[in-house]
């Protein structure tokens, strides 16, 4: 067997950075937009996000502290997931600055807000992807202790599904094509997908 690092993370990792968002990686980016009760717009990406449920399909995100997101979202009980892509990365990025929440990061970023369909936030228009949300729960994380910690997991169910028709490819959405991006470790580090394979589940 090959020789094995182990750490107790109570302990520390004893290592120059922390593994941990390394190896749980690569990770589709939350880049959630949502709206407040007076309107404004925000518009934020999360390195916690993914899919759980499907029939109906549900996704969510987890936010280290409570912000504008979680606050609009309570508010509302609406969101939107927008596919980050190669071609928006900076974009992307743009709209992770700490900026207050009466900075509307749509146009920080140079992005246009599309009107939602059956929730009131609107989409990023050029992101290949995006899914409307209506808010399930908004759980506060506890650790083993049972001691409340300050990150803030939403749950949403898919209510609007935006295709831009370019990515069907023969009824399929085209996943390469549409180049996602994913957290992929330390600061600054990102991934996009590669080589792509077909592996089909056994029947038995």
């Amino acid at each position: 067997m090959p020789e094995v690092y182990f750490y107790d993370p109570a302990a520390g990792h004893g290592l120059p950075h922390d593994p941990f968002k390394a190896i749980v990686a690569p990770r589709l980016i939350g880049w959630v937009s949502t709206r407040s009760s007076s309107g404004q717009l925000n518009l934020a990406p999360y390195s916690f996000f993914g899919a759980f449920a499907t029939f109906p399909s549900i996704i969510g995100f987890c936010s280290e502290g409570r912000k504008d997101s979680i606050r609009n979202i309570e508010q509302t009980r609406e969101f939107v997931w927008n596919l980050a892509t190669r071609p928006l990365a900076q974009q992307m990025n743009r709209s992770s600055a700490p900026v207050g929440p009466d900075v509307d990061e749509f146009h920080l970023a140079g992005l246009t807000p599309v009107a939602g369909r059956n929730v009131s936030v609107p989409h990023v228009g050029e992101a290949p992807a995006a899914l409307e949300c209506k808010l399930l729960q908004i759980v506060q994380l506890h650790d083993l202790e049972g001691k409340p910690m300050d990150n803030w997991l939403a749950l949403g169910q898919v209510v609007g599904v935006h295709i831009q028709k370019a990515y069907l490819k023969d009824g399929r959405f085209d996943t390469h094509a549409a180049q996602p991006i994913m957290r992929a470790g330390y600061r600054g580090d990102y991934a996009q997908i590669g080589e792509m394979f077909e592996m089909i589940r056994p029947t038995s």
